[in-house]
């Protein structure tokens, strides 16, 4: 009787695919126990011990966060700083800080933001990508926006313009007016921050203008 080839013997095969699948599933579950743990927020604690989390707690808002190049790992990350007035106050609490966030969440998902714009990749790219846009120089102390707004600090500046964009032609591409309440507005600027200093792994990569990133001025 002619030897037969293992590789036409079914027992093979599946003594294969079952290693090949249990494998996989190990593997699946411990990506999935070191994703939660990469992406579980932190908290009012690690900021003011200086420990860094991908996803930093609520009050970084009470932070200065940059945007710098790290050589190691071959991209830009988001460095928080020393304390940062935010809305007059550099002590926004946990409860505060959380629940400020929670409004601005919700306020980018009424007004559908997503519709024009990206948030953490997610979105449409009508408008400009608003993952770091809290680092955009132009709405910084050197640039445009605060002028035009007649503001003298970013987020004020932000949220002036949040609440009456019609008022603020900056491109051809108007943002329409959607009824952003002041509140809501403080809101919305809160949630950017925020989502600025989550490391996104050097996403977005079209922040040129940025100080500290690749091209950055």
């Amino acid at each position: 009787m002619a030897n037969k080839s293992v590789w036409s013997d079914n027992r093979f095969w599946q003594r294969s695919a079952t290693w090949v699948t249990g494998f996989a599933s190990i593997l699946l579950i411990w990506l999935t126990f070191d994703t939660s743990a990469q992406i579980a927020m932190g908290n009012d604690e690690d900021l003011k011990n200086g420990v860094t989390k991908r996803v930093p707690g609520p009050t970084v808002i009470n932070y200065k966060i940059t945007y710098e190049m790290d050589a190691k790992r071959g991209h830009e990350v988001p460095v928080i700083g020393e304390k940062e007035k935010f809305f007059g106050r550099d002590d926004w609490s946990e409860e505060e800080a959380g629940a400020l966030l929670h409004l601005g969440k919700l306020g980018s998902q009424a007004k559908n933001c997503m519709d024009c714009h990206t948030l953490l990749g997610n979105g449409a790219y009508y408008a400009p990508d608003l993952t770091k846009s809290w680092l955009d120089p132009a709405w910084g102390p050197d640039g445009a926006m605060q002028a035009l707004t007649g503001k003298n600090t970013k987020e004020e500046a932000m949220a002036e313009f949040l609440q009456h964009p019609d008022q603020y032609p900056t491109h051809a591409r108007m943002m329409p007016d959607l009824g952003i309440t002041a509140e809501e507005a403080k809101g919305l600027v809160a949630f950017l921050k925020h989502m600025s200093s989550i490391d996104t792994n050097g996403f977005p990569r079209n922040f040129g203008r940025m100080q500290g990133a690749v091209n950055g001025k």
